[in-house]
């Protein structure tokens, strides 16, 4: 009967029989054999916790994400064209909407297009925010106001959003992640309206301004308007994107500073293509030749399409959220603590606090 019992029962057997301790009796041994032994110790100490990078990425395709953009300045820079340049699409609200005729509006009326953009199985909802009639008419006091008053609005909606008690699993993004304020090319220094929009705008939004139409300038006289631009920042203490104190370590210090001596990006916008040595290219056709919208000799519409999407379009969300919608809610918050209210009792202003 005992030459039946399988070798490892045998040895239970004898355990038991001998009423001992089974760890001082029987030596650990390995039944998989002796090539085991032989496994990278790397392998034996890995985890895995780099595919959770991998995880993020397949949910990221499958939801996509949302990117708002709003456009600022008079009639006449490029807006609408800078905008299908920036995305290689008609994004524009001129571009998407039929017989569309431009007109001088009496005040500043907010229209915004939306659109779903894919590229490589990643899906992005692009909304475009244009701001037609800003700083069109005689008389521009307070041309500013509508504006602000939208991007508080949009702050609104998505607090109210998540202080319901039955908030969604998703809260829609409306929040304007970045503000682009075109400057008319005068080679001159920042108009009154520039500078106060722009101080307004910077505490509640990421500014990008640029040089419209910037092949209407020499490069000399590019160079020469940037540093009247950027004293006028400066002295006026306007905030514009990306700002110096939101720099995460030295490795974002060095990157930023390349692009904060740039600001404001001197660029050209067309749907155009034209041959040059054989090869298509987006550009603008003159008598003395093409100016090529993405030859960085010719102007700096790259620097300004990398900022807005290549390197830093996350990083404009993050400090939507993170800086200009926290500020927004804890002084919401602290409004009603204040004022013993709840938050269907106070209004959106159009100026900087919220009353």
């Amino acid at each position: 009967m005992r030459e039946d019992i399988p070798q490892r029962l045998k040895t239970q057997v004898q355990m038991e029989e001998n009423d001992t301790d089974p760890t001082e009796q029987v030596p650990c041994t390995n039944d998989s054999g002796p090539e085991d032994h032989t496994q990278d110790h790397a392998t034996l100490n890995y985890v895995g916790i780099e595919a959770v990078l991998d995880q993020m990425r397949r949910k990221a395709m499958k939801t996509g994400f949302e990117f708002n953009i709003m456009v600022v300045g008079q009639s006449g820079l490029g807006k609408s064209t800078l905008m299908n340049t920036l995305f290689k699409s008609k994004v524009s609200r001129k571009s998407c909407t039929p017989n569309y005729e431009e007109k001088i509006q009496k005040t500043v009326h907010l229209q915004s297009v939306s659109h779903v953009i894919e590229e490589k199985g990643v899906k992005m909802k692009l909304t475009v925010i244009d701001t037609p009639g800003f700083g069109d008419q005689i008389d521009n006091d307070n041309c500013w106001e509508p504006i602000v008053k939208y991007i508080n609005e949009q702050y609104e909606k998505f607090l109210r959003e998540e202080l319901s008690i039955n908030r969604k699993r998703r809260i829609p993004d409306t929040r304007v992640h970045c503000c682009v304020y075109f400057l008319p090319p005068t080679g001159h220094c920042l108009r009154p309206i520039d500078i106060e929009f722009l101080k307004r705008l910077g505490e509640i939004v990421s500014i990008v301004p640029v040089i419209a139409k910037a092949d209407t300038l020499t490069i000399e006289e590019r160079q020469e308007f940037r540093k009247k631009i950027q004293h006028d920042l400066q002295a006026n203490e306007i905030r514009v994107y990306p700002q110096r104190e939101y720099d995460e370590d030295a490795e974002d210090r060095i990157l930023n500073d390349k692009i904060r001596e740039k600001i404001p990006f001197a660029v050209v916008g067309t749907d155009r293509e034209h041959q040059v040595n054989g090869n298509k290219v987006l550009g603008r056709k003159t008598k003395w030749g093409i100016i090529e919208v993405e030859n960085v000799a010719h102007c700096e519409f790259t620097n300004f399409r990398d900022l807005l999407i290549r390197s830093h379009l996350q990083d404009l969300k993050d400090v939507t959220h993170n800086i200009h919608y926290e500020t927004y809610r804890v002084r919401r918050l602290n409004d009603s603590n204040v004022n013993g209210l709840g938050l269907s009792s106070l209004s959106i202003t159009t100026g900087e606090n919220v009353l």
